[in-house]
């Protein structure tokens, strides 16, 4: 029978969330009935808020998320009720040409819930990244949910579910640091700092953290910044080329998506070097370079998709570098709050007070 349950739900563009009651039907075919635990409060979130992904209104909310399965479709075999499972918005489908060229991270046809959540009056609900996770229930593609050691407690676990892997990843996996490498990130939030951690982990020498903020810089060092910049007060380009020997890094990460910020990175990284863009832009956005810097600077521009992340390999890997006290997954949680709390969280964010607000249910 379907259930219902209390849920954070967007209306209107700009509006305040409202916490109201989710109508969660029973999984069908290839579908997953997910209990959450917790789910953090992702800017991108924010951005369904505002009508920055599109106007499919009212959207429920939550995307970063980890819970335990509760009830499977027909043909589910990968997860089962009881299992503790982190949820993702890339369930690779294994046919497309991607997945067939073997590069399944990069999927061009990944897949969700079939069936819709509703409103108690039957509105049907659009869920964020085909998630829906700021609710006590959610149903999802059984695809998205990815199985872990259940010793790891959710509020650390779910983070993986995007920004903390879209960061780690765009510096390990598109950025592909390595053993010496130096390394510039620009943007010091949750991504930018989950970029810094997998930077230091993968054993980069040399890693710079540039935001406006010191507040953000100071955090930086914690996830293991060597090197800080206050772009407010320094040349940026300038800055970092004196710290790695006057050449540039290696990688840069872009963790901000705007265009002065990607002018940055694009003219702070060494010959040959890699810049990867990881910030979001709005579709607005422009950004002009010379064709000849492009030509005579070589390396490669790449764009992150979710830290080209393969969640079967990569949340599991994570899950047991983090019990093995190796990344430090509690540090990104500022606060835990509850249902009733995102629209604060949202207005903390906003001011650069967090790196994550998770929800505890």
């Amino acid at each position: 029978m379907p259930q219902t349950v209390q849920g954070v739900v967007a209306r209107s563009k700009g509006a305040p969330v409202e916490l109201v009651e989710v109508v969660v039907p029973d999984p069908g075919p290839g579908e997953a009935v997910v209990q959450v635990q917790a789910c953090g409060v992702c800017h991108t979130d924010l951005h369904y808020r505002e009508g920055g992904i599109n106007d499919d209104y009212p959207f429920l909310l939550g995307h970063e998320a980890a819970g335990v399965v509760e009830a499977v479709g027909e043909g589910v075999t990968d997860v089962a009720p009881g299992d503790f499972v982190i949820l993702n918005w890339r369930a690779v489908c294994g046919q497309c040409r991607a997945c067939r060229r073997g590069r399944p991270w990069y999927c061009f046809a990944t897949h969700n819930a079939a069936q819709k959540m509703t409103l108690t009056d039957g509105t049907e609900l659009s869920p964020a990244l085909g998630i829906g996770a700021f609710a006590e229930k959610t149903l999802v593609h059984a695809g998205q949910c990815t199985k872990v050691d259940p010793e790891a407690p959710a509020t650390a676990a779910g983070l993986l579910g995007c920004g903390v892997m879209a960061g780690f990843g765009a510096a390990v996996n598109t950025g592909g640091v390595t053993r010496g490498d130096s390394v510039a990130v620009i943007g010091c939030g949750g991504v930018g700092d989950a970029a810094i951690a997998g930077a230091r982990l993968a054993g980069a020498t040399t890693i710079v953290a540039v935001d406006v903020d010191d507040r953000k810089l100071e955090w930086a060092k914690g996830f293991g910044a060597t090197h800080t910049v206050n772009s407010r007060e320094r040349d940026v380009v300038e800055a970092v080329r004196e710290l790695t020997g006057g050449f540039g890094a290696d990688v840069v990460v872009e963790a901000v998506g705007r265009p002065e910020t990607y002018e940055q990175a694009f003219y702070a990284r060494d010959l040959a070097g890699t810049v990867v863009l990881v910030g979001v832009p709005t579709p607005d956005l422009e950004v002009t370079l010379p064709m000849i810097e492009l030509f005579g600077r070589g390396g490669a521009l790449k764009s992150s998709w979710y830290g080209d992340c393969l969640p079967s390999r990569d949340f599991p890997m994570l899950v047991d570098l983090y019990r093995q006290g190796r990344f430090d997954l509690d540090a990104f949680v500022s606060e835990t709050i509850g249902l009733g709390d995102v629209e604060a969280a949202f207005e903390r964010m906003h001011r650069g007070e967090v790196l994550r607000s998770v929800v505890v249910l």
